[in-house]
């Protein structure tokens, strides 16, 4: 049977363990980004269930919901259809696993509200900046996860405490939890310590003469930064897009490589503008997404190479948005 879940690190990542965790109590958990799984920094077996990550090598039970992750599969010539677990293209990871395991079991009624907010955020489906800034449990729960001034281990024991109270208790009552709050109080005032951030480091491109993509670039920053980039929409609430550039940190050393990460607007309407920012990444080969939010990472050899790709990029973003 399964011993260790593998997971994302973000709220769809949590919730998913969640539910895994609840059919098999299962408390062991490792919390991963995608280029971990890719780059095969970490060894799975087919004890470990993996949750809102590229499929590795082998693992037991594989859940995800990533287009991208599909046509790479395809790619290599592997049926997702065939891999134990599920593939599916819904609003989040969680939605696959809850719909996985709810034609096998009978499941806790408060699983599914939760995993209806996790539908929400994962896609960033809100229906206007105002919905979206309205206070909810998984907003809530969400926030803290977007706290980065935590040292590692401490951040990988809070989500591990998440995920085993997300599995007992309703999401409202774990977001109300002294912890959870208190992380969460510490993140609305790194709030405005970005808000200010994203003022000095924001900009358009000069042939964006209607201001439709802001571009937040951090990569003359020598500290690793953090910002939640859609804070940009409060700003600049004309603006259709905005796409954040940074470095990668390994081990909190600044490298060469470029983080691209890019959303809509919640004012625009992506499906009749035809707008589908995880299409842009494929396009240009850098990572995945969904219609309403994507990101990217592109390795440069040189600081020379690093600013060469970063312009050309974001230039290249701009021409597929606009051709969209």
């Amino acid at each position: 049977m399964y011993d260790r879940i593998v997971t994302h690190d973000d709220f769809d990542g949590i919730v998913s363990a969640a539910i895994c965790s609840f059919v098999f109590r299962i408390d062991d958990l490792r919390f991963a980004g995608p280029r971990t799984i890719t780059e095969s920094k970490l060894t799975i077996t087919e004890e470990e269930i993996v949750c809102d990550l590229p499929f590795p090598l082998t693992c037991g039970l594989w859940f995800d919901h990533h287009q991208g992750n599909e046509d790479e599969l395809r790619y290599r010539g592997i049926d997702p259809q065939g891999i134990p677990g599920r593939f599916a293209l819904e609003p989040s990871c969680s939605r696959v696993v809850y719909d996985y395991f709810k034609e096998k079991d009978t499941l806790p009624e408060y699983f599914e509200a939760m995993v209806r907010e996790a539908d929400i955020i994962d896609s960033f489906a809100y229906t206007s900046i105002d919905d979206w800034r309205k206070e909810t449990p998984g907003k809530i729960v969400d926030g803290t996860l977007k706290l980065r001034t935590d040292e590692r281990r401490e951040r990988d024991g809070y989500m591990t405490q998440l995920v085993l109270q997300l599995r007992r208790h309703p999401l409202e009552t774990v977001a109300g939890l002294p912890a959870v709050q208190e992380k969460y109080g510490r993140f609305r005032e790194e709030e405005e310590r970005m808000i200010q951030q994203i003022r000095r480091d924001a900009f358009f491109l000069l042939e964006d003469k209607d201001r439709e993509l802001i571009i937040v670039d951090l990569t003359k920053h020598n500290r690793k930064p953090h910002i939640v980039k859609n804070l940009g929409f409060l700003i600049f609430p004309e603006a259709k897009g905005v796409i954040e550039i940074k470095n990668r940190f390994r081990r909190d050393v600044k490298t060469n490589d470029l983080a691209f990460s890019m959303s809509l607007s919640l004012n625009l309407n992506g499906v009749q503008e035809g707008k589908d920012v995880g299409e842009i990444m494929r396009v240009l080969n850098i990572g995945d997404g969904h219609p309403g939010a994507g990101a990217g990472t592109i390795d440069c050899a040189s600081k020379d190479a690093m600013m060469k790709m970063k312009e050309e990029t974001v230039r290249r973003i701009f021409q597929i948005w606009s051709d969209q």
